[in-house]
């Protein structure tokens, strides 16, 4: 027992030691120059406003959060987080998400936010049309803009860019910026959550855009400053509604659709109207990894998922290993993303989207085609 009194502290220091190291061993991955840039921006400003897209996810409310925890620690007030509209609640537990203001609830205080800002920080998005009515208070605003995402083509709308994307989420550039800015001593337990959970859920719990072994460095650290990751992830994937639970069932029980190519199974297509939604209580984030399941069929290798909004359609992609489908959601449903996750919109009849996909299904599993 005096054995293991003495070991257990030393194999505990051990371990912050190696995490430590694990901080030095991270590549710069942020040019210095815009790092640079991006810190004068924060320094000049007192008010900060904090947006992200339409539908926030979990990288979206993650950096978002994060990034007030860390800029209100330098001393920043107020900083706010703006949101276009109502996000999951799944993810109302994170640190500060009862302090976030929704736009299309609250449309005169959010614009008056924006207006009065000194800087706005647009995080996960790229592009002013991905935040619907905001984006036009974005652009009018005399704020100065910082951007930071990872997705491809950003429209650059912001004074400083910080687009990478290869980086696995815009929560792990929230992570390197803040340790690249000197400041790695600032991430506390509420960062640390919300970069966490934001890393988590943008590569489905690390099954794509995940490879990078320095990933796996930072959630060591973010370990290290307090983050239970068993705990995060079942507050943000058990906690559905039993409602939900059905949704799912129905989505693939009967809602499936399968496309053979060289006689296999190779493509896969969920839909879901409006009146389907409500016959099952649909709340925001029940579709969340519907997109996701066909994906454990041993030779499906694409999968598609069209939801009816009310003004929309929202159409999502996934596929595996060395197919992309980022370039067929941006071509056909203005869309993007990374190349085995991605999104995009068609404004019409879901049977039209239903067409429009499988007319194209060639050029889908063809990538090729696309650039001809």
């Amino acid at each position: 027992m005096e054995f293991l009194q003495k070991v257990v502290p030393l194999h505990k220091e051990f371990a912050k030691i190696l995490n430590q190291c694990s901080f030095f061993m991270l590549s710069e991955l942020i040019n210095k120059h815009e790092v640079s840039a991006a810190n004068r921006l924060i320094d000049k400003a007192s008010s900060v406003a904090i947006i992200t897209h339409i539908s926030p996810d979990g990288d979206a409310l993650g950096s978002s959060l994060a990034m007030k925890h860390y800029l209100t620690s330098l001393g920043k007030d107020p900083v706010a987080v703006v949101v276009p509209n109502k996000f999951p609640q799944f993810l109302a537990w994170l640190p500060d998400a009862d302090k976030i203001i929704t736009f299309e609830n609250s449309e005169a205080e959010a614009t008056v936010i924006l207006n009065e800002a000194d800087l706005i920080v647009s995080l996960d998005f790229n592009d002013a049309k991905r935040i619907g009515k905001m984006g036009d208070v974005l652009l009018n605003s005399q704020a100065a803009k910082l951007m930071i995402d990872h997705h491809i083509d950003p429209a650059g709308f912001a004074d400083v860019n910080i687009s990478y994307p290869l980086s696995s989420s815009t929560c792990e550039l929230i992570f390197r910026f803040i340790c690249q800015s000197g400041n790695f001593q600032t991430i506390s337990q509420p960062i640390a959550q919300c970069l966490y959970t934001g890393m988590m859920t943008d590569t489905g719990n690390f099954s794509y855009n995940s490879q990078n072994p320095e990933l796996y460095n930072i959630v060591a650290l973010l370990a290290e400053a307090g983050v239970n990751k068993d705990d995060i992830y079942n507050r943000v994937f058990n906690t559905y509604s039993a409602e939900r639970l059905r949704l799912v069932g129905y989505c693939l029980y009967h809602k499936m659709k399968l496309y053979r190519f060289n006689k296999v199974y190779t493509v896969a297509l969920i839909t879901l109207s409006r009146p389907e939604l409500m016959r099952f209580n649909f709340q925001s984030g029940d579709s969340e990894g519907i997109v996701n399941m066909p994906m454990q069929i041993d030779t499906v290798h694409y999968s598609c998922f069209m939801r009816e909004d009310v003004d929309k359609i929202k159409v999502s992609f996934r596929s595996q290993g060395d197919r992309p489908v980022n370039e067929f959601a941006a071509q056909f449903f203005a869309g993007g993303g990374h190349k085995n996750a991605a999104g995009g919109e068609f404004y019409g009849k879901l049977e039209d989207a239903v067409q429009l996909f499988e007319k194209n299904l060639n050029r889908l599993i063809n990538p090729e085609s696309l650039k001809q």
